[in-house]
């Protein structure tokens, strides 16, 4: 019987999933791996609300700032070097801890992705202009009419994965969705996943009041510093995207501080949505940590 278990501590944004996965690493003597596509990039140190310096110290943790902006670097790439990761820690460990908001990275670790084309950097860069000259309609509409099958599955509110769809679409003229294979790839590991729920309006408070806390932290300017980046796919995101159109002179600072916590707080939504598609989590609250050690064993 296999004794090695992945525990995936998974929920939306500022929940406290940082914390407890702390808490469960040590008391399970074992190393984090981070599934938070945010947090890999070293230059994102307050937008993407990674662990501290004195967290980090606490617990090993894997994949957070480890790359640049600069780099290209997408979930396909993830899959395959975490899976390396958490393998290599088996060989010490019996259990190790995943955490993260990225349903689609912590899925890629689960239940495995389908091979998919590889896609030139030149692509990459025609698809974000479009994205930055005609927005976000005009991507569901060319995934709604190139690709309807998948238009109906896809969060229409993440440009990340319109776009994504569009550059398959573009560099191979067949759909996104016929690469998709449906099949669950075998991992030699159990998998048990812990779902971090609190009430709604505590957790847009948490939102909020995170959001002023980046601000008055210098949030500013790490996006100034990030200018010459804006066009990067790992920037197309809540905190970032708002502070750009500041920038660019098309909001005022008050009005992208608001917009950052709409946004994040809808981003925190489809969070929950994605996460709750998922029948294998148990939802626990992230203060209730003896029942959750109880239920992991």
């Amino acid at each position: 019987m296999n004794t090695k278990t992945l525990v995936v501590v998974l929920g939306p944004t500022a929940i406290g999933k940082t914390k407890l996965s702390i808490n469960l690493a040590k008391h399970y003597n074992t190393e984090i791996v981070s599934a938070d596509s945010r947090q890999f990039y070293k230059e994102l140190l307050i937008g993407s609300a990674p662990p501290s310096k004195d967290e980090l110290m606490e617990v090993q943790h894997h994949f957070i700032q480890h790359l640049s902006v600069s780099e290209d670097y997408n979930v396909g790439n993830f899959e395959e070097d975490a899976i390396q990761k958490i393998e290599e820690l088996f060989h010490n460990k019996d259990k190790v801890i995943l955490v993260g908001g990225s349903g689609l990275y912590i899925d890629s670790i689960c239940i495995g992705l389908d091979k998919m084309p590889d896609i030139s950097s030149k692509m990459r860069k025609k698809v974000i202009n479009i994205y930055n000259e005609k927005g976000i309609e005009f991507l569901r509409k060319e995934v709604e009419s190139k690709d309807p099958i998948f238009y109906k599955e896809v969060d229409k509110k993440n440009p990340q994965r319109l776009m994504r769809a569009l550059e398959i679409i573009y560099s191979t003229n067949k759909t996104f969705s016929s690469f998709k294979t449906k099949t669950s790839k075998k991992r030699n590991f159990n998998i048990i996943k812990v779902g971090l729920q609190i009430k709604r309006e505590l957790l847009y408070d948490r939102i909020n009041n995170r959001v002023d806390e980046m601000i008055s932290k210098g949030l500013l300017k790490e996006v100034e510093s990030l200018l010459p980046y804006k066009y990067k796919n790992s920037l197309q995101t809540v905190g970032y995207k708002e502070l750009f159109e500041y920038y660019d002179g098309v909001t005022t600072l008050t009005e992208a501080v608001d917009k950052i916590k709409q946004n994040t707080r809808r981003f925190a939504k489809r969070q929950i949505t994605w996460f709750k598609k998922d029948k294998s989590t148990t939802y626990f609250s992230p203060e209730n940590i003896k029942d959750i050690i109880d239920f992991i064993g």
